[in-house]
């Protein structure tokens, strides 16, 4: 079973306006409830293709447990730990005229030692029955940077496939246990080098560098633009769809998630790679974060490409 670790758990609330101003009442054209962590995404996409998944971490609230009902009614099976504060509640402004969109995001939950504890236990509880391990998003207060690196750890003590997507401090420390697979954006690929990136090449050079050290295979997305997948003898540059995009948020967890379908099916990275991309090209035809019609999935696995990379 595919099993996803969120540590800062949240709800997205999406709001589509004509325009964004201060001191200004703004009134919605649309609005939208969707996922808000990583890992959650990419359940919240398992649940709806109806591939069995469990959804792991921290919730706490009224938001906490509206997140866990919406994950088990779309098929997930959950055991979060409830610990203190509030599960997120994040807000997306998406303007109407496509010029960009915005998130903002505060951390609300509150992890105790003792949470820590029984999170461990549960994780650990589950390693006998995981095929992939899917680990993301940013740490909540009281979760030490060591996090994601000791999970990475204990599922590689028992051979299980680490797929990895963290944000801030817990992204340096969890690459140390050479994870998989890795999915960082361009401004991760910036923080993992230290150098500035400017072009596609420079990004692949990044991508290809961070392979090299940490063993894992690297999907180095680029927004509309595209992705390079870096993986030990071979690349490839998968190119952007033409798309009128609602919404880009949960786009990349889509990714995450075909891949995990792939490594959990024992399949090669390539079928992960198609999948994955139909996924996130899927979510990103709707408002709802990491929300997808199964029909525009279908539609689009077939214009997916794979190029080889470099050419």
């Amino acid at each position: 079973m595919i099993v996803t670790v969120t540590p800062n758990t949240g709800i997205d609330l999406t709001l589509l306006v004509p325009e964004f101003v201060l001191n200004k009442t703004i009134r919605a054209s649309q609005s939208a409830l969707g996922m808000g962590g990583k890992a959650t995404d990419v359940s919240w996409i398992l649940g709806r293709m109806g591939v069995p998944n469990l959804a792991i971490g921290f919730a706490a609230g009224n938001t906490g447990k509206q997140m866990i009902k919406m994950l088990e009614e779309r098929g997930s099976l959950t055991d979060f730990v409830r610990v203190n504060g509030e599960t997120r509640r994040n807000t997306i402004i998406i303007s109407q005229d496509g010029s960009g969109q915005s998130t903002f995001t505060v951390s609300t939950l509150e992890v105790s030692p003792r949470h820590l504890r029984k999170f461990f236990k549960v994780f650990q509880d589950t390693l006998n029955q995981v095929t992939c391990l899917v680990l993301g998003g940013s740490l909540p207060k009281g979760v030490p940077t060591s996090f994601f690196k000791s999970l990475i750890e204990m599922a590689h003590e028992q051979s299980i496939p680490v797929l990895f997507d963290a944000t801030g401090p817990g992204l340096l420390s969890g690459l140390k246990a050479r994870p998989d697979l890795i999915k960082p954006n361009r401004v991760e690929l910036e923080e993992i080098t230290g150098s500035t990136i400017q072009s596609n090449a420079a990004a692949y050079r990044a991508a290809r560098q961070i392979q090299q050290e940490y063993g894992a295979n690297v999907i180095a997305t680029m927004g509309r633009q595209g992705a390079f997948a870096v993986l030990p003898e071979r690349g490839y540059w998968i190119p952007g769809l033409k798309l009128e995009v609602v919404s880009s948020a949960g786009a990349g967890d889509g990714v995450l998630a075909g891949l995990a379908v792939a490594y959990s099916q024992k399949k090669p990275v390539e079928e992960g790679l198609r999948l994955g991309f139909a996924l996130a090209n899927a979510v990103l035809l709707t408002l709802p974060t990491a929300d997808f019609n199964l029909k525009d999935l279908g539609r689009l696995y077939p214009l997916i490409e794979l190029k080889p990379y470099p050419g």
